[in-house]
C-alpha cells in the first residue's frame, strides 16, 4: 500500500488536454441529467387527482427503465487512457485500503486463536496431569489393597493351621486317653518258670512296640505331609493286633497291591 501511494504521488497530475476532455464529458453528463429530470418533472401528472394511480404509474415507469438498463451494455465514461489509469490509482488505493483492513482483521482473530490456544493447552496439561495422578494413586490403591489381600489370606491360613494344630493335639490326648483305657499295650507277665533271656527278649519287645496312639499318629502325618502317597509300610514294631483293629472298625485301609501298607480312611 504505502509502495502504490508513493507510486502514484510520483505520478504527474493530468495534462491540460485529459482534464478538458474530463471537464467536457461531465458537462454533457450533467447536462443530459437535467434534461431526464424536466421531462420527468412535465410527464407527471397532478397530484391532485389520484395518488394511487400517480404512484402505480411512477412503479411501472421505475420497473420499465430497469428492464431498459439491465439491457443495456455498460460504457466507459472517459476514452482517455490516461484518464482511465488516474481512475484505476484510485479503485486501486480504495482496494488496498479494504484490504489492509481485512488483514488487520485477520491478524487480530488469529492473536486470538492463538491465546486461545495457549489456554486450551495450559488446561490439557493440567488435566492430564490431574489423570495421570489419579492413576498413581489408583495403582497404588491397587498393589496395597492386593498386599492387604494376600496378607490378611496368609493370617487366616496361619490362624486355621493352628486351629487344627490345637484340635488335632487335643483330639490324640482324648484318643490317647481311650486307647489306655480301652486297648491298653500288650503285657508280658514274667514267670520263674522261663528262662532270664527269653524274659529280657520280652522287655526288648515292649520297648520297641508301637502304640495304637502312635499308630494313629504315623497315619494323620502320612495324610497330611504326603497326601498324594498316603500309604505307611508296616513293619514288625507294628503289633498285628492293632493293626486288625483300625482295618476292622474302618479307621484304615490296606492297599491293593501290597498287605504290608495301610493308609487313614477319608472321612469326608
Amino acid at each position: 500500500m504505502a509502495e502504490l501511494e508513493a507510486g502514484v504521488a510520483a505520478e504527474e497530475a493530468l495534462s491540460e488536454t485529459a482534464l478538458n476532455e474530463l471537464m467536457e464529458q461531465c458537462e454533457q453528463q450533467f447536462t443530459q441529467l437535467e434534461k431526464l429530470q424536466n421531462e420527468i418533472i412535465l410527464s407527471e401528472p397532478d397530484a391532485c387527482e389520484n395518488p394511487q394511480d400517480q404512484a402505480a404509474n411512477r412503479l411501472m415507469a421505475t420497473e420499465a427503465e430497469l428492464k431498459q438498463w439491465l439491457t443495456v451494455e455498460p460504457k466507459l465514461l472517459a476514452s482517455n487512457s490516461e484518464v482511465l489509469l488516474e481512475a484505476g490509482k484510485e479503485e486501486m488505493l480504495k482496494l488496498c485500503s479494504e484490504l489492509e483492513m481485512v488483514l488487520s482483521c485477520q491478524e487480530a482473530k488469529r492473536d486470538k486463536l492463538k491465546e486461545t490456544k495457549e489456554l486450551e493447552q495450559k488446561w490439557l496439561e493440567e488435566k492430564t496431569q490431574v489423570l495421570m495422578a489419579a492413576k498413581n494413586h489408583v495403582e497404588r490403591m491397587q498393589m496395597e489393597k492386593g498386599k492387604a489381600s494376600e496378607h490378611s489370606i496368609l493370617l487366616d491360613t496361619k490362624a486355621q493351621i493352628q486351629k487344627m494344630n490345637v484340635y488335632q493335639q487335643r483330639l490324640m490326648e482324648c484318643l490317647s486317653d481311650v486307647l489306655e483305657k480301652h486297648v491298653p499295650l500288650p503285657q508280658y507277665e514274667s514267670s520263674t518258670k522261663k528262662k532270664k533271656n527269653k524274659k529280657s527278649n520280652i522287655q526288648e519287645f515292649d520297648e520297641d512296640m508301637i502304640s495304637l496312639n502312635e499308630i494313629l499318629e504315623l497315619l494323620m502325618n502320612k495324610a497330611l505331609n504326603t497326601p498324594h502317597d498316603p500309604y505307611m509300610t508296616i513293619d514288625n514294631t507294628f503289633w498285628p493286633p492293632y493293626i486288625e483293629l483300625l482295618l476292622r472298625y474302618g479307621i484304615a485301609v490296606r492297599h491293593q497291591a501290597s498287605n504290608f501298607k495301610i493308609r487313614l480312611e477319608t472321612f469326608f
